[in-house]
């Protein structure tokens, strides 16, 4: 199967993805460039990325596009590339947390964003239309390499406002890593020890040979956690194959979940910002303790659809001091506008850091909500008509239609919204207790099943 959706490209390796598909999406891009610029172009570890590289920028030399190839990186790490370095695009080999052997590619905008819906329609559309055309010898694109791009990335971190380095250096934290030997299993711990941790490497050799599912979820992180407690560390991080993503593991081996990496990293911002009335933008989906951290420290919260690519716009034209999305994705425009995991470790070692207390203690200490996360089956019945129902249902609530429906009270909310891959609603539910969220989504499930013997 090839999914083909405005984050991209994703496919499976050897069947949906393979070398013709890849020329012409790689032809789609020169195409929409006019075939001219320069593009940056790095991956993820899987080892089908060397060869899907090499077919992509070949294709695009032929365009008489420019190519740098930036080698194993981080997505983010491209993102920032691109937008310092000033190309014309960027791509981003990788399937994101998709286990082994899928792949896949991800556009990136002159800005340093991911593209929009529509440019990435108009990149589609562009890879069905006709012939391309190919420039003749001696007017093809450049080729080159660059091996700097980490390091310029750590620098970057480093001159955050809101990072103290050399204070963070002081404490000597002692961090077990997972990087699940995907893309940033060189710059994260590099990082790390850069701000002077004390490392511990687990699953960090780049090779894309995963040794569990790669997203970063408990039932996935066994081996962290247990590191966590054997080497007395402070705490443990993981991050998914593109690094991305940010997960978090206190000393004493729990997981604390992924949404709190943005909530712990809005509170190192706004506790140093100067700007008054701080913006923080996050999508409808993510814990309500972010907005509680920010009211507490004076900032509001704007809230758009699911995706990164709907965050970071928001938070560009807003002007937000940070945001992101509760999967463990921190974008810091101080950086650059991405969901970055190098960015979320360096706010959170400088939240311990300032709070001087154990992660365990810094984390009881913000406000405690707790979310369900489920999914009902809606084969046969269309998801916009259903989703209209409860619309109509639930219209003497507060409720936010932006993406799907939200169903929202003081302490809790209920989100449902349509599946772009699967024929599904997904029911995302939150509420201060476990059992109360679970019983938020149950009874959403039952009134969506209702609808459906109903129709």
């Amino acid at each position: 199967m090839l999914i083909e959706s405005i984050s991209g490209v994703r496919g499976i390796v050897g069947k949906s993805l393979h070398p013709e598909n890849i020329v012409k999406y790689a032809a789609a891009l020169g195409d929409y460039l006019g075939s001219q610029g320069t593009v940056i172009i790095g991956r993820d570890s899987r080892p089908s990325g060397e060869a899907i590289v090499r077919i992509f920028s070949s294709t695009l030399q032929w365009m008489g596009i420019d190519v740098i190839n930036i080698g194993i990186v981080p997505t983010p790490t491209v993102q920032l590339m691109v937008e310092k370095r000033g190309a014309d695009a960027g791509i981003a080999v990788t399937a994101s947390h998709n286990p082994f052997p899928w792949n896949g590619i991800k556009y990136i905008d002159r800005t340093g964003l991911f593209m929009n819906g529509d440019q990435v329609t108009d990149i589609l559309r562009r890879k069905s239309r006709g012939e391309k055309t190919y420039k003749p010898s001696g007017e093809f694109g450049s080729y080159s390499e660059w091996d700097s791009a980490i390091d310029e990335h750590i620098q970057n971190i480093l001159q955050i406002p809101y990072v103290d380095a050399p204070s963070i250096r002081k404490k000597n934290f002692k961090v077990v890593l997972d990087a699940v030997n995907g893309g940033a299993s060189v710059a994260v711990p590099a990082l790390l020890r850069e701000l002077g941790c004390d490392v511990i490497e687990v699953n960090c050799t780049p090779d894309g040979y995963f040794p569990h599912t790669p997203e970063p979820l408990p039932e996935n992180l066994t081996d962290l956690m247990d590191a966590v407690i054997k080497h007395k560390a402070d705490l443990g991080m993981a991050v998914d194959p593109d690094g991305d993503r940010l997960a978090i593991v206190d000393e004493g081996g729990r997981y604390l979940s992924e949404e709190y990496t943005l909530v712990m990293a809005v509170k190192t911002v706004l506790s140093k910002t100067t700007v008054k009335n701080p913006l923080v933008v996050t999508n409808l989906s993510t814990t309500l303790a972010v907005d509680k951290v920010t009211e507490q420290l004076g900032g509001r919260v704007l809230r758009t659809a699911i995706g990164e690519i709907n965050v970071s716009s928001a938070m560009k034209a807003e002007n937000a001091v940070v945001g992101g999305e509760g999967n463990g994705g921190v974008i810091l425009p101080d950086s650059h506008l991405g969901r970055d995991s190098l960015v979320g470790a360096a706010l959170i070692l400088q939240l311990l850091t300032n709070e001087d207390k154990a992660l365990s203690d810094v984390f009881v200490s913000l406000p405690q909500y707790r979310m369900s996360k489920k999914k009902v089956d809606i084969s046969g019945t269309d998801p916009d008509t259903l989703i209209d129902k409860l619309k109509l249902e639930f219209s003497n609530k507060d409720i936010n239609t932006v993406d799907g429906l939200k169903i929202m009270d003081k302490d809790r909310w209920v989100h449902i919204r349509k599946s772009n891959t699967e024929p599904i609603l997904r029911i995302y539910s939150e509420a201060p207790i476990l059992e109360e969220a679970e019983s938020l989504g149950d009874a959403m499930m039952g009134k969506i099943k209702q609808l459906i013997m109903g129709s």
